[in-house]
């Protein structure tokens, strides 16, 4: 990460790289608490230790994170990650965005491509040290294709998801930057299905929810930030994209229950998997 010493300047532009992500903080929704203690908020930095950006993700054993291609592709290096609910108010206590409760390495999907991230958005950080939490619970991969069940249901409104990260809750255009609202506490949403297996613009690849007053949805820095399926802790997916800089209307998931995501998953971290 930057060192304490590096100029304000290049504090700055530092920082402004953490709102250039392709996707999307929990808007219009409520504080998480101690409901998803697995989720954590992580800082990606370069070899020399200056940060990247910042993104959410979800532990799926004391030694693995799971976020998008996009939070874990070069130049980073490694990774800083935080499991409080108020990263915010533990500064500079809780050492952000220096130093993490652990760091780890990470990973990208072996046909990740920074041109089409949206086509296999998937990334690992591998921890240096195994992290527990008091309810003993993580984060669970969905079986094979288990989400094309979904594109058969009628009343896709009544299919929701649980959306958690640590992104902004609001966004605005330039002229009102100054509104915008920044602070890093888990946030949870429960947006609901849109579209699915649509030939386009989801393909069979990703799945578009819902970003708006009634069902909240997903902003910049919630990028691969879980999609739990119905109040479980199944991950439909990771927070991928939105389709404007407002984070309304909609968002973007890049889904995990392909067989190229799963295989890449057991075969490489299998050992960590439960």
């Amino acid at each position: 990460m930057l060192k304490k010493n590096a100029t304000a300047a290049a504090w700055t532009a530092a920082l402004s790289l953490l709102f250039v992500m392709p996707a999307a903080a929990v808007t219009n929704g409520e504080l998480d608490g101690d409901r998803h203690p697995y989720v954590g908020l992580m800082v990606a930095q370069d070899a020399d230790g200056n940060p990247l950006w910042r993104c959410s993700g979800t532990l799926l054993s004391p030694k693995i994170f799971l976020t998008a291609g996009h939070c874990t592709e070069s130049p980073a290096a490694h990774v800083e990650i935080w499991f409080d609910a108020d990263v915010e108010s533990g500064i500079p206590a809780n050492g952000y965005p220096f130093t993490g409760q652990v760091g780890g390495t990470p990973h990208v999907h072996p046909q990740y491509d920074p041109n089409r991230f949206f086509l296999h958005d998937l990334g690992v950080v591998v921890l240096e040290n195994s992290v527990y939490n008091e309810k003993n619970e993580y984060g669970i991969l969905p079986t094979l294709d288990q989400l094309d069940t979904l594109k058969t249901r009628r009343g896709k409104q009544d299919v929701t998801f649980t959306a958690v990260g640590y992104g902004l809750q609001e966004s605005f255009p330039d002229a009102a930057s100054w509104k915008e609202n920044n602070q890093r506490v888990r946030m949870v949403s429960r947006p609901h299905l849109l579209q699915i297996n649509t030939p386009g613009f989801t393909g069979d690849f990703s799945l578009l929810l819902s970003n708006n007053h009634a069902t909240g949805g997903t902003c910049f820095g919630d990028s691969g930030g879980p999609n739990f399926i119905g109040d479980s802790n199944f991950i439909g997916g990771v927070t991928s994209f939105g389709c404007n800089g407002n984070c309304a209307g909609t968002g973007g998931v890049y889904r995990v229950d392909r067989a190229d995501d799963l295989d890449w998953l057991h075969e490489i971290f299998g050992a960590y998997l439960p």
